[in-house]
């Protein structure tokens, strides 16, 4: 079942929505929203937003651009104008209106199969973690893993023996939830490190062996302290 959150704040759009979403089964419409604001509290359990751009009180691509991991997203817009925009910040698709029930099953197809690729990621049993990188899967071993950094849906991860990270399609939220608990910590929005790789903690910054100093984020710093405390 996907989880879709839809937002624009012309309700008959809205309710176009709501009878496209309800004609497919694999999808749950967990809200219709007139504006980013109301949908605040349904975006951590979205799968994907399908949102309008052009809106009263927020702009929907400066919506997306405040969200610190945001869902996948859908535009649906009058406007072309905003195209190129829209894939920048990594859109699944982008409708036209007024667009067709097949227009908008094609964007969902395009949706699944995104959600795809990111569910054939999942860490083995034996210490590895399968994941996408330029069009191919790539097999990494999570015991090389120095530290993780984010950079909206995609992540450089640094690794052992290598002098360039590897840049994989990934989320900072699923992959901390996926890499091997009580070894790797989230410290930052952008960044989670290796355990055994600190070499010395402060209140606001850890560095690596290898001398790498990474930020200690506001948010991330409970958790932290509990595992350095000084």
């Amino acid at each position: 079942m996907i989880k879709i959150l839809a937002i624009d704040d012309e309700p008959l759009a809205l309710r176009l929505l709501e009878v496209y979403c309800a004609k497919l089964p694999q999808l749950k419409l967990l809200a219709t929203c007139t504006s980013p604001r109301q949908a605040l509290p349904w975006i951590e359990e979205a799968d994907a937003l399908l949102i309008d751009i052009n809106m009263p009180d927020i702009n929907g691509l400066d919506f997306i651009r405040s969200l610190e991991e945001p869902p996948l997203i859908i535009f649906t817009t009058a406007y072309a104008d905003y195209a190129v925009e829209g894939f920048r910040v990594n859109a699944v698709d982008y409708l036209l209106k007024p667009f067709s029930f097949s227009e908008f099953e094609a964007s969902i197809q395009r949706l699944e199969e995104r959600l795809s690729t990111r569910k054939s990621q999942a860490p083995d049993q034996d210490g590895f973690l399968t994941l996408a990188s330029a069009n191919r899967n790539i097999r990494l071993e999570t015991s090389r893993i120095r530290y993780i950094e984010g950079m909206g849906e995609y992540l450089k991860i640094h690794l052992d023996g290598e002098d360039a990270p590897t840049i994989v399609f990934y989320r900072m939220k699923n992959i901390a939830e996926e890499l091997p608990q009580g070894h790797f910590l989230r410290i930052h929005r952008s960044y989670i490190i290796a355990l055994d790789r600190v070499r010395e903690a402060r209140r606001n910054e850890v560095t690596l062996d290898d001398k790498t100093k990474l930020p200690v984020g506001e948010s991330y710093r409970a958790s932290y302290r509990e595992l350095f405390p000084k």
